[in-house]
């Protein structure tokens, strides 16, 4: 029984030791990519059978660089052996101006792959990868980028929805047991009346409907939620430049049982009608 073909796509990143392509990897992993760094050439063929079969790999990226040694004569061929088999990729190559790699290799006292003095195997390097700079179908000066700029760059080549980007995990605490530590914005609610003063309520949760109902007939409820979401959205092109994939925000409460687990919960709704993948957590909700 033959293997069910999927639609493959690979990006090879390749360039310059020291131009970024960690960096870069990373920004694919964050992107959903299944990654994988220096993999040795002579093998790219078989992997990209798996990618051809296999739904696990539909989206994969390879770091390529000098350290293949002998083996990076073949990667030539081997891009001709995934266009004959029919597979979409593209080689994206990250290149610096000599002094910034220079540089770079300074600060961090890494060893260059070539393992010869550094001015000169970067020249060396510059001659071994000339043809397949030009052979590339983006290259990529990371000289001057930031991160956030890099990744920016990475998604616009990709043709990436920016708005899907981000991960955005919405958490309701209770102030009594602490701001949660990976909250990067944190709103009190407790401006609005604790159902836990009302007898009915007490025993129940913000997930219940009448503290939802409670809370949702407050003077300025309305506004708020509408503002806070609002502001959220405007800030999440902002942050998703800036090269942050994910982003917590934290909902509190005196004890994290009634407003905040009903406010966090509305905000989640809001912001996945804006078409942002959200996840929702009630940390202190069984407090």
């Amino acid at each position: 029984m033959k293997s069910k073909k999927t639609e493959g796509k690979i990006f090879i990143i390749t360039g310059m030791s020291g131009a970024g392509k960690s960096q870069a990897l990373k920004c694919f992993e964050d992107l959903g990519f299944y990654c994988i760094d220096n993999l040795p050439v002579a093998l790219i063929p078989a992997f990209s059978e798996l990618v051809k079969t296999n739904r696990h790999f539909r989206q994969v990226a390879l770091g390529i660089d000098i350290r293949e040694g002998r083996f990076f004569k073949g990667f030539v061929k081997s891009l001709d052996i995934l266009r004959k088999l029919g597979l979409d990729y593209k080689v994206i190559f990250l290149d610096a101006a000599d002094n910034i790699i220079l540089q770079r290799f300074s600060e961090t006292r890494h060893r260059h792959p070539l393992g010869k003095n550094i001015s000169e195997a970067v020249r060396e390097e510059r001659r071994i990868l000339s043809g397949l700079k030009e052979r590339a179908n983006k290259v990529v000066d990371t000289s001057k980028l930031t991160l956030g700029e890099l990744k920016e760059i990475l998604s616009g080549a990709l043709e990436l929805k920016r708005s899907t980007e981000m991960k955005l995990t919405v958490i309701s605490f209770g102030y009594k047991y602490g701001i949660p530590l990976d909250a990067d914005l944190v709103m009190d609610v407790r401006f609005l009346p604790n159902p836990n003063y009302i007898p009915r309520l007490k025993s129940r949760t913000g997930l219940d409907r009448p503290v939802g109902d409670y809370i949702r007939n407050k003077p300025g409820f309305k506004t708020f939620i509408r503002d806070y979401t609002g502001q959220i959205k405007h800030l999440l092109p902002l942050y998703i430049k800036e090269g942050k994939s994910y982003l917590t925000i934290a909902i509190g409460c005196t004890g994290g049982r009634h407003r905040s687990v009903f406010i966090a919960h509305q905000v989640a709704e809001s912001l996945s009608r804006f078409g942002f993948s959200v996840s929702e957590y009630h940390r202190d909700i069984r407090k």
